[in-house]
Protein backbone atom coordinates (compact mmCIF):
# COMPACT_ATOMS: atom_id res chain seq x y z
CA UNK A 1 0.00 0.00 0.00
CA UNK A 2 1.51 3.35 -1.05
CA UNK A 3 1.88 6.14 1.47
CA UNK A 4 0.52 9.63 0.93
CA UNK A 5 3.21 12.21 1.69
CA UNK A 6 2.34 15.88 1.31
CA UNK A 7 5.28 17.57 3.07
CA UNK A 8 8.98 16.82 2.73
CA UNK A 9 12.30 18.53 3.35
CA UNK A 10 14.55 18.29 0.29
CA UNK A 11 18.29 18.95 0.11
CA UNK A 12 19.13 20.25 -3.36
CA UNK A 13 22.61 20.72 -4.76
CA UNK A 14 23.43 21.91 -8.27
CA UNK A 15 26.47 20.73 -10.19
CA UNK A 16 29.90 22.35 -10.04
CA UNK A 17 31.32 24.15 -13.03
CA UNK A 18 34.35 22.57 -14.70
CA UNK A 19 37.77 24.24 -14.46
CA UNK A 20 39.21 26.07 -17.43
CA UNK A 21 42.26 24.56 -19.16
CA UNK A 22 45.77 26.01 -19.50
CA UNK A 23 47.26 24.89 -22.81
CA UNK A 24 49.53 26.27 -25.55
CA UNK A 25 49.46 25.08 -29.14
CA UNK A 26 52.54 22.99 -29.84
CA UNK A 27 52.95 21.92 -33.47
CA UNK A 28 55.85 21.58 -35.80
CA UNK A 29 56.73 24.83 -37.55
CA UNK A 30 54.41 26.71 -35.14
CA UNK A 31 56.59 27.70 -32.20
CA UNK A 32 54.22 30.54 -31.24
CA UNK A 33 50.92 28.79 -31.74
CA UNK A 34 49.24 30.66 -28.91
CA UNK A 35 46.93 29.57 -26.08
CA UNK A 36 44.28 26.98 -26.88
CA UNK A 37 42.87 25.96 -23.48
CA UNK A 38 39.11 25.39 -23.55
CA UNK A 39 36.46 26.54 -21.09
CA UNK A 40 34.96 24.32 -18.40
CA UNK A 41 31.37 23.15 -18.76
CA UNK A 42 28.57 24.63 -16.64
CA UNK A 43 27.15 22.56 -13.80
CA UNK A 44 23.66 21.13 -14.10
CA UNK A 45 20.55 22.68 -12.50
CA UNK A 46 18.08 21.02 -10.13
CA UNK A 47 14.64 21.61 -11.68
CA UNK A 48 11.18 20.90 -10.27
CA UNK A 49 8.47 20.18 -12.86
CA UNK A 50 4.74 19.50 -12.38
CA UNK A 51 3.68 16.11 -13.73
CA UNK A 52 0.00 15.19 -13.98
CA UNK A 53 0.85 11.54 -13.27
CA UNK A 54 2.45 12.31 -9.89
CA UNK A 55 0.09 12.67 -6.91
CA UNK A 56 2.33 12.48 -3.84
CA UNK A 57 5.77 13.52 -2.61
CA UNK A 58 6.56 9.95 -1.62
CA UNK A 59 9.73 9.66 -3.72
CA UNK A 60 11.32 12.62 -1.95
CA UNK A 61 10.39 11.18 1.45
CA UNK A 62 12.66 8.19 0.79
CA UNK A 63 15.25 10.10 -1.28
CA UNK A 64 15.59 13.56 0.33
CA UNK A 65 18.88 14.45 -1.40
CA UNK A 66 18.98 15.67 -5.00
CA UNK A 67 22.20 16.51 -6.85
CA UNK A 68 22.74 17.54 -10.46
CA UNK A 69 25.73 16.60 -12.61
CA UNK A 70 29.06 18.45 -12.54
CA UNK A 71 30.52 20.18 -15.58
CA UNK A 72 33.64 18.69 -17.15
CA UNK A 73 36.94 20.61 -17.29
CA UNK A 74 38.12 22.18 -20.53
CA UNK A 75 40.84 20.59 -22.65
CA UNK A 76 43.60 21.69 -24.99
CA UNK A 77 42.87 22.27 -28.64
CA UNK A 78 40.09 24.76 -27.77
CA UNK A 79 37.86 21.92 -26.56
CA UNK A 80 35.27 23.07 -24.04
CA UNK A 81 34.18 20.77 -21.24
CA UNK A 82 30.85 18.98 -21.35
CA UNK A 83 27.90 20.62 -19.60
CA UNK A 84 26.67 18.94 -16.42
CA UNK A 85 23.33 17.14 -16.75
CA UNK A 86 20.27 18.84 -15.25
CA UNK A 87 18.33 16.89 -12.63
CA UNK A 88 14.59 17.00 -13.38
CA UNK A 89 12.37 16.18 -10.39
CA UNK A 90 8.68 15.44 -11.02
CA UNK A 91 6.27 16.93 -8.46
CA UNK A 92 2.45 16.83 -8.21
CA UNK A 93 0.20 19.70 -9.24
CA UNK A 94 -0.22 22.19 -6.39
CA UNK A 95 3.28 21.84 -4.92
CA UNK A 96 4.53 24.85 -2.96
CA UNK A 97 8.29 25.42 -2.59
CA UNK A 98 9.33 27.08 0.68
CA UNK A 99 12.83 28.35 1.44
CA UNK A 100 14.88 27.80 4.62
CA UNK A 101 13.66 31.11 6.07
CA UNK A 102 9.98 30.27 5.48
CA UNK A 103 9.50 32.43 2.37
CA UNK A 104 7.44 30.98 -0.47
CA UNK A 105 9.77 30.55 -3.46
CA UNK A 106 7.33 29.07 -5.98
CA UNK A 107 3.73 27.90 -6.30
CA UNK A 108 3.66 25.20 -8.98
CA UNK A 109 0.23 24.85 -10.56
CA UNK A 110 -0.44 23.34 -13.97
CA UNK A 111 1.25 20.48 -15.79
CA UNK A 112 4.64 21.47 -17.19
CA UNK A 113 5.24 24.33 -14.74
CA UNK A 114 8.91 24.40 -13.72
CA UNK A 115 11.08 26.01 -11.07
CA UNK A 116 14.87 25.94 -10.79
CA UNK A 117 15.53 25.03 -7.16
CA UNK A 118 19.34 25.26 -7.51
CA UNK A 119 21.41 26.72 -10.35
CA UNK A 120 24.59 25.07 -11.52
CA UNK A 121 27.95 26.79 -11.22
CA UNK A 122 29.47 28.37 -14.30
CA UNK A 123 32.52 26.78 -15.85
CA UNK A 124 35.84 28.58 -15.64
CA UNK A 125 37.37 30.25 -18.69
CA UNK A 126 40.36 28.63 -20.33
CA UNK A 127 43.51 30.58 -21.13
CA UNK A 128 42.42 30.95 -24.77
CA UNK A 129 39.45 33.05 -23.64
CA UNK A 130 41.63 35.06 -21.25
CA UNK A 131 44.18 36.12 -23.86
CA UNK A 132 44.39 39.87 -24.42
CA UNK A 133 46.79 42.53 -25.61
CA UNK A 134 48.46 42.56 -22.21
CA UNK A 135 48.46 38.78 -21.83
CA UNK A 136 49.30 37.10 -25.11
CA UNK A 137 49.56 33.60 -23.64
CA UNK A 138 48.07 33.47 -20.14
CA UNK A 139 49.62 30.85 -17.92
CA UNK A 140 46.45 30.44 -15.90
CA UNK A 141 42.75 29.65 -16.22
CA UNK A 142 39.71 30.33 -14.06
CA UNK A 143 38.31 27.74 -11.71
CA UNK A 144 34.74 26.52 -12.05
CA UNK A 145 32.12 27.86 -9.66
CA UNK A 146 30.38 25.84 -7.00
CA UNK A 147 26.73 25.05 -7.67
CA UNK A 148 23.99 26.42 -5.45
CA UNK A 149 23.07 24.33 -2.43
CA UNK A 150 20.06 24.79 -0.18
CA UNK A 151 17.32 23.12 1.82
CA UNK A 152 13.76 23.59 0.60
CA UNK A 153 10.42 22.39 1.93
CA UNK A 154 7.89 20.96 -0.52
CA UNK A 155 4.24 21.15 0.53
CA UNK A 156 1.39 19.72 -1.49
CA UNK A 157 -1.93 21.55 -1.61
CA UNK A 158 -4.64 19.66 -3.46
CA UNK A 159 -6.00 21.41 -6.54
CA UNK A 160 -9.74 20.59 -6.34
CA UNK A 161 -12.91 22.48 -7.21
CA UNK A 162 -15.04 21.19 -4.31
CA UNK A 163 -13.76 20.38 -0.83
CA UNK A 164 -15.75 18.14 1.52
CA UNK A 165 -15.45 19.04 5.21
CA UNK A 166 -17.06 17.42 8.20
CA UNK A 167 -16.54 15.54 11.43
CA UNK A 168 -14.98 12.06 11.33
CA UNK A 169 -17.33 9.35 10.03
CA UNK A 170 -19.71 11.89 8.46
CA UNK A 171 -19.66 9.95 5.17
CA UNK A 172 -17.26 12.06 3.08
CA UNK A 173 -15.31 9.11 1.69
CA UNK A 174 -18.53 7.26 0.86
CA UNK A 175 -19.81 10.31 -0.99
CA UNK A 176 -16.62 10.59 -3.06
CA UNK A 177 -16.83 6.89 -3.92
CA UNK A 178 -20.38 7.16 -5.30
CA UNK A 179 -19.89 10.48 -7.13
CA UNK A 180 -16.64 9.49 -8.83
CA UNK A 181 -14.51 6.50 -9.75
CA UNK A 182 -12.27 7.03 -6.70
CA UNK A 183 -12.23 4.18 -4.20
CA UNK A 184 -11.14 5.59 -0.83
CA UNK A 185 -11.06 3.48 2.30
CA UNK A 186 -14.46 3.42 4.05
CA UNK A 187 -14.99 2.21 7.63
CA UNK A 188 -17.40 2.58 10.54
CA UNK A 189 -14.85 4.12 12.91
CA UNK A 190 -13.48 7.69 13.32
CA UNK A 191 -10.49 8.89 11.28
CA UNK A 192 -10.79 6.11 8.73
CA UNK A 193 -9.48 8.59 6.15
CA UNK A 194 -5.91 9.64 6.90
CA UNK A 195 -5.06 11.24 3.56
CA UNK A 196 -6.99 13.48 1.13
CA UNK A 197 -8.81 11.61 -1.65
CA UNK A 198 -9.52 13.22 -5.01
CA UNK A 199 -12.23 12.19 -7.44
CA UNK A 200 -13.37 13.46 -10.83
CA UNK A 201 -17.11 14.11 -11.26
CA UNK A 202 -18.91 14.63 -14.59
CA UNK A 203 -22.27 16.40 -14.67
CA UNK A 204 -23.64 17.42 -18.05
CA UNK A 205 -21.01 19.48 -19.84
CA UNK A 206 -19.11 20.25 -16.62
CA UNK A 207 -16.35 18.12 -15.17
CA UNK A 208 -14.90 19.03 -11.79
CA UNK A 209 -12.73 17.52 -9.07
CA UNK A 210 -13.87 16.83 -5.54
CA UNK A 211 -11.57 16.38 -2.51
CA UNK A 212 -12.33 14.36 0.57
CA UNK A 213 -10.35 16.03 3.36
CA UNK A 214 -9.69 13.93 6.51
CA UNK A 215 -12.14 14.56 9.36
CA UNK A 216 -11.78 17.87 11.15
CA UNK A 217 -12.52 18.52 14.80
CA UNK A 218 -12.67 21.65 17.00
CA UNK A 219 -9.14 23.02 17.43
CA UNK A 220 -7.99 21.87 13.98
CA UNK A 221 -6.79 25.39 13.03
CA UNK A 222 -4.37 25.23 15.98
CA UNK A 223 -3.13 21.78 14.96
CA UNK A 224 -5.42 19.53 17.00
CA UNK A 225 -6.14 16.13 15.49
CA UNK A 226 -5.01 16.07 11.86
CA UNK A 227 -5.41 19.85 12.01
CA UNK A 228 -3.03 21.89 9.92
CA UNK A 229 -1.73 18.81 8.11
CA UNK A 230 -4.80 18.79 5.87
CA UNK A 231 -6.56 22.15 6.27
CA UNK A 232 -4.16 23.50 3.64
CA UNK A 233 -5.73 21.12 1.11
CA UNK A 234 -8.86 23.30 1.24
CA UNK A 235 -7.05 26.51 0.33
CA UNK A 236 -7.50 26.12 -3.42
CA UNK A 237 -11.11 24.83 -3.36
CA UNK A 238 -13.68 27.12 -4.95
CA UNK A 239 -16.65 25.55 -3.10
CA UNK A 240 -16.75 24.06 0.42
CA UNK A 241 -19.37 21.43 1.18
CA UNK A 242 -20.33 20.57 4.77
CA UNK A 243 -21.07 16.86 5.03
CA UNK A 244 -23.21 16.44 8.16
CA UNK A 245 -23.86 13.12 9.92
CA UNK A 246 -27.55 13.20 10.81
CA UNK A 247 -27.46 9.73 12.40
CA UNK A 248 -24.75 10.29 14.98
CA UNK A 249 -25.39 8.93 18.46
CA UNK A 250 -22.68 10.94 20.20
CA UNK A 251 -24.06 13.06 23.06
CA UNK A 252 -23.94 16.82 22.66
CA UNK A 253 -23.76 16.68 18.87
CA UNK A 254 -26.33 17.79 16.31
CA UNK A 255 -26.08 19.06 12.70
CA UNK A 256 -26.20 22.76 13.62
CA UNK A 257 -23.55 22.58 16.33
CA UNK A 258 -21.32 20.45 14.10
CA UNK A 259 -21.42 23.01 11.29
CA UNK A 260 -20.92 25.95 13.69
CA UNK A 261 -17.87 24.28 15.23
CA UNK A 262 -16.25 23.68 11.85
CA UNK A 263 -17.14 27.18 10.61
CA UNK A 264 -15.17 28.57 13.55
CA UNK A 265 -12.13 26.51 12.50
CA UNK A 266 -12.41 27.60 8.88
CA UNK A 267 -12.63 31.25 9.92
CA UNK A 268 -9.54 30.90 12.11
CA UNK A 269 -7.42 29.37 9.36
CA UNK A 270 -5.74 31.80 6.95
CA UNK A 271 -4.29 30.83 3.55
CA UNK A 272 -0.50 30.98 3.57
CA UNK A 273 -0.14 32.15 -0.03
CA UNK A 274 -1.32 35.43 -1.49
CA UNK A 275 -2.38 33.51 -4.62
CA UNK A 276 -4.73 31.38 -2.54
CA UNK A 277 -6.00 34.42 -0.66
CA UNK A 278 -7.39 35.75 -3.97
CA UNK A 279 -10.22 33.29 -3.46
CA UNK A 280 -10.78 34.82 -0.04
CA UNK A 281 -10.41 33.28 3.39
CA UNK A 282 -11.98 29.87 3.86
CA UNK A 283 -14.84 31.54 5.73
CA UNK A 284 -15.71 33.50 2.57
CA UNK A 285 -15.95 30.58 0.11
CA UNK A 286 -19.37 29.51 -1.24
CA UNK A 287 -21.04 26.86 0.94
CA UNK A 288 -23.20 23.80 0.42
CA UNK A 289 -24.69 21.80 3.29
CA UNK A 290 -25.10 18.05 2.65
CA UNK A 291 -27.26 16.25 5.23
CA UNK A 292 -26.12 12.65 4.93
CA UNK A 293 -27.46 9.24 5.99
CA UNK A 294 -31.09 9.94 5.08
CA UNK A 295 -31.57 6.18 4.71
CA UNK A 296 -31.87 6.06 8.54
CA UNK A 297 -35.45 7.08 9.55
CA UNK A 298 -34.43 9.17 12.55
CA UNK A 299 -31.73 10.88 10.47
CA UNK A 300 -34.23 11.79 7.77
CA UNK A 301 -36.53 13.44 10.35
CA UNK A 302 -33.62 15.37 11.87
CA UNK A 303 -32.47 16.55 8.43
CA UNK A 304 -35.95 17.90 7.71
CA UNK A 305 -35.94 19.79 11.03
CA UNK A 306 -32.59 21.57 10.52
CA UNK A 307 -32.85 22.30 6.78
CA UNK A 308 -34.63 25.60 7.39
CA UNK A 309 -31.86 26.75 9.72
CA UNK A 310 -29.16 26.31 7.09
CA UNK A 311 -31.32 27.67 4.29
CA UNK A 312 -31.81 30.82 6.38
CA UNK A 313 -28.04 31.42 6.15
CA UNK A 314 -28.30 31.48 2.36
CA UNK A 315 -26.68 28.08 1.86
CA UNK A 316 -28.08 25.44 -0.50
CA UNK A 317 -29.15 22.35 1.48
CA UNK A 318 -29.35 18.79 0.14
CA UNK A 319 -30.54 15.70 1.97
CA UNK A 320 -28.86 12.58 0.63
CA UNK A 321 -27.85 9.03 1.38
CA UNK A 322 -24.48 7.84 0.10
CA UNK A 323 -25.62 4.24 0.74
CA UNK A 324 -28.96 4.30 -1.13
CA UNK A 325 -27.77 7.11 -3.47
CA UNK A 326 -30.87 9.16 -2.66
CA UNK A 327 -30.59 12.84 -3.64
CA UNK A 328 -27.22 12.51 -5.41
CA UNK A 329 -28.41 13.70 -8.82
CA UNK A 330 -29.64 17.19 -7.76
CA UNK A 331 -26.54 17.56 -5.56
CA UNK A 332 -24.23 16.80 -8.48
CA UNK A 333 -25.94 19.32 -10.76
CA UNK A 334 -25.86 21.99 -8.06
CA UNK A 335 -22.13 21.52 -7.43
CA UNK A 336 -21.41 21.59 -11.17
CA UNK A 337 -23.33 24.87 -11.52
CA UNK A 338 -21.44 26.50 -8.63
CA UNK A 339 -18.12 25.39 -10.14
CA UNK A 340 -19.16 26.72 -13.55
CA UNK A 341 -20.06 30.11 -12.06
CA UNK A 342 -16.71 30.25 -10.29
CA UNK A 343 -14.81 29.46 -13.48
CA UNK A 344 -16.68 32.19 -15.34
CA UNK A 345 -15.85 34.68 -12.59
CA UNK A 346 -12.19 33.58 -12.51
CA UNK A 347 -11.20 32.76 -16.11
CA UNK A 348 -7.79 31.26 -16.68
CA UNK A 349 -5.27 33.62 -18.20
CA UNK A 350 -4.83 33.09 -21.91
CA UNK A 351 -1.47 31.59 -22.84
CA UNK A 352 0.98 34.28 -23.81
CA UNK A 353 3.81 34.16 -26.30
CA UNK A 354 7.00 33.23 -24.47
CA UNK A 355 9.53 36.02 -24.10
CA UNK A 356 13.20 35.09 -23.95
CA UNK A 357 15.30 37.38 -21.79
CA UNK A 358 18.91 37.14 -20.62
CA UNK A 359 19.22 35.52 -17.21
CA UNK A 360 20.50 37.95 -14.57
CA UNK A 361 23.16 36.22 -12.49
CA UNK A 362 23.68 38.42 -9.46
CA UNK A 363 24.17 42.12 -8.83
CA UNK A 364 27.16 43.84 -10.43
CA UNK A 365 27.62 46.19 -7.50
CA UNK A 366 29.61 45.88 -4.32
CA UNK A 367 30.15 47.60 -1.00
CA UNK A 368 33.14 47.98 1.28
CA UNK A 369 32.95 48.20 5.08
CA UNK A 370 35.42 48.13 7.91
CA UNK A 371 36.20 44.76 9.46
CA UNK A 372 35.05 44.77 13.12
CA UNK A 373 37.39 41.90 14.00
CA UNK A 374 40.64 42.93 12.26
CA UNK A 375 42.13 46.27 13.19
CA UNK A 376 42.57 48.40 10.10
CA UNK A 377 40.90 45.69 7.99
CA UNK A 378 38.12 45.90 5.43
CA UNK A 379 35.46 43.52 4.05
CA UNK A 380 34.28 43.66 0.44
CA UNK A 381 30.72 42.41 -0.17
CA UNK A 382 29.30 41.71 -3.60
CA UNK A 383 28.35 38.82 -5.86
CA UNK A 384 30.95 39.60 -8.53
CA UNK A 385 34.06 40.13 -6.40
CA UNK A 386 33.24 37.09 -4.26
CA UNK A 387 32.73 34.98 -7.38
CA UNK A 388 36.02 36.20 -8.86
CA UNK A 389 37.88 35.19 -5.72
CA UNK A 390 36.42 31.68 -5.91
CA UNK A 391 37.58 31.43 -9.53
CA UNK A 392 41.19 32.35 -8.76
CA UNK A 393 44.16 29.99 -8.42
CA UNK A 394 46.07 31.67 -5.58
CA UNK A 395 49.16 29.54 -6.16
CA UNK A 396 49.54 31.25 -9.54
CA UNK A 397 50.90 34.82 -9.42
CA UNK A 398 49.55 35.63 -12.87
CA UNK A 399 46.05 34.56 -11.82
CA UNK A 400 46.32 36.75 -8.72
CA UNK A 401 47.39 39.67 -10.88
CA UNK A 402 44.40 39.12 -13.13
CA UNK A 403 42.15 39.19 -10.05
CA UNK A 404 43.74 42.49 -9.00
CA UNK A 405 43.01 43.93 -12.44
CA UNK A 406 39.36 42.88 -12.26
CA UNK A 407 38.88 44.34 -8.80
CA UNK A 408 40.52 47.60 -9.85
CA UNK A 409 38.31 47.93 -12.92
CA UNK A 410 35.24 47.30 -10.76
CA UNK A 411 36.28 50.17 -8.47
CA UNK A 412 37.26 48.19 -5.37
CA UNK A 413 40.76 49.71 -5.25
CA UNK A 414 39.37 53.23 -5.49
CA UNK A 415 36.78 52.59 -2.79
CA UNK A 416 39.39 51.18 -0.42
CA UNK A 417 41.56 54.24 -0.93
CA UNK A 418 38.61 56.55 -0.17
CA UNK A 419 37.99 54.72 3.11
CA UNK A 420 41.60 55.25 4.14
CA UNK A 421 43.03 51.79 3.53
CA UNK A 422 46.81 51.73 3.82
CA UNK A 423 49.31 49.45 2.15
CA UNK A 424 49.27 46.06 3.85
CA UNK A 425 45.75 46.46 5.27
CA UNK A 426 43.94 43.09 5.55
CA UNK A 427 41.09 42.93 3.04
CA UNK A 428 38.56 40.06 3.12
CA UNK A 429 36.56 38.99 0.07
CA UNK A 430 34.43 35.91 0.53
CA UNK A 431 36.50 33.42 2.54
CA UNK A 432 39.89 34.85 1.49
CA UNK A 433 41.88 37.52 3.36
CA UNK A 434 44.91 39.18 1.75
CA UNK A 435 47.14 42.21 2.29
CA UNK A 436 46.11 45.13 0.10
CA UNK A 437 48.78 46.64 -2.13
CA UNK A 438 47.55 49.77 -3.93
CA UNK A 439 50.51 49.66 -6.34
CA UNK A 440 48.97 46.64 -8.08
CA UNK A 441 46.89 48.61 -10.58
CA UNK A 442 44.94 47.66 -13.67
CA UNK A 443 45.22 48.75 -17.26
CA UNK A 444 49.03 48.77 -17.46
CA UNK A 445 51.31 47.20 -20.03
CA UNK A 446 52.66 43.90 -18.79
CA UNK A 447 56.34 43.09 -18.90
CA UNK A 448 56.86 39.79 -20.71
CA UNK A 449 57.70 37.15 -18.11
CA UNK A 450 57.32 33.42 -17.68
CA UNK A 451 53.84 32.00 -17.69
CA UNK A 452 52.26 31.89 -14.28
CA UNK A 453 54.16 34.91 -12.95
CA UNK A 454 53.29 38.58 -12.54
CA UNK A 455 56.09 41.11 -11.89
CA UNK A 456 53.70 43.46 -10.10
CA UNK A 457 53.41 40.92 -7.30
CA UNK A 458 57.19 40.59 -6.85
CA UNK A 459 57.77 42.49 -3.61
CA UNK A 460 61.58 42.52 -4.05
CA UNK A 461 61.80 43.96 -7.57
CA UNK A 462 58.75 46.14 -8.08
CA UNK A 463 59.06 48.19 -11.24
CA UNK A 464 57.67 51.66 -11.78
CA UNK A 465 55.00 52.66 -14.26
CA UNK A 466 57.66 54.45 -16.34
CA UNK A 467 59.71 51.27 -16.55
CA UNK A 468 56.66 49.30 -17.63
CA UNK A 469 55.92 51.84 -20.34
CA UNK A 470 59.53 51.77 -21.50
CA UNK A 471 59.55 47.96 -21.68
CA UNK A 472 56.38 48.02 -23.72
CA UNK A 473 57.77 50.56 -26.18
CA UNK A 474 61.01 48.57 -26.46
CA UNK A 475 59.07 45.45 -27.48
CA UNK A 476 57.43 47.45 -30.26
CA UNK A 477 60.82 48.74 -31.46
CA UNK A 478 60.08 52.37 -30.62
CA UNK A 479 63.07 52.77 -28.28
CA UNK A 480 66.26 50.90 -27.52
CA UNK A 481 66.20 48.44 -24.66
CA UNK A 482 69.28 49.93 -23.01
CA UNK A 483 68.02 53.51 -23.30
CA UNK A 484 67.93 55.23 -19.93
CA UNK A 485 64.47 55.62 -18.43
CA UNK A 486 63.88 59.13 -17.11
Amino acid sequence: MSKFIDRVVLQVRAGKGGHGCVSVLREKYKPLGGPNGGNGGNGGDVILEVDANVHTLLDFHFHPHAKAGNGKPGEGGDRDGKQGEDLLLKVPDGTVVIGPDGDVLADLIGAGTTYIAARGGRGGLGNAALASRARKAPGFALLGEEGEESEVVLELKSVADVGLVGFPSAGKSSLVSVLSAAKPKVGDYPFTTLVPNLGVVSSGDTTFTIADVPGLIPGASQGRGLGLDFLRHLERCAVLAHVVDCATLEPGRDPVSDVDALEAELAAYKPALAADAVLGDLADRPRVVILNKADVPDAAELAEMVSADFAGRGWPVFTISAVSREGLRPLTFALAEMVRQYREAHPKAAPTRPVIRPVVRGDSGFRVERDPELEGGFIVHGERPERWVHQTQFDNDEAVGYLADRLARLGVEEQLAKLGAESGAPVTIGDVTFDWEPQVSAGVDMVMTGRGTDPRLDQTERISAAERKHASRARRGLVEEDEVVE
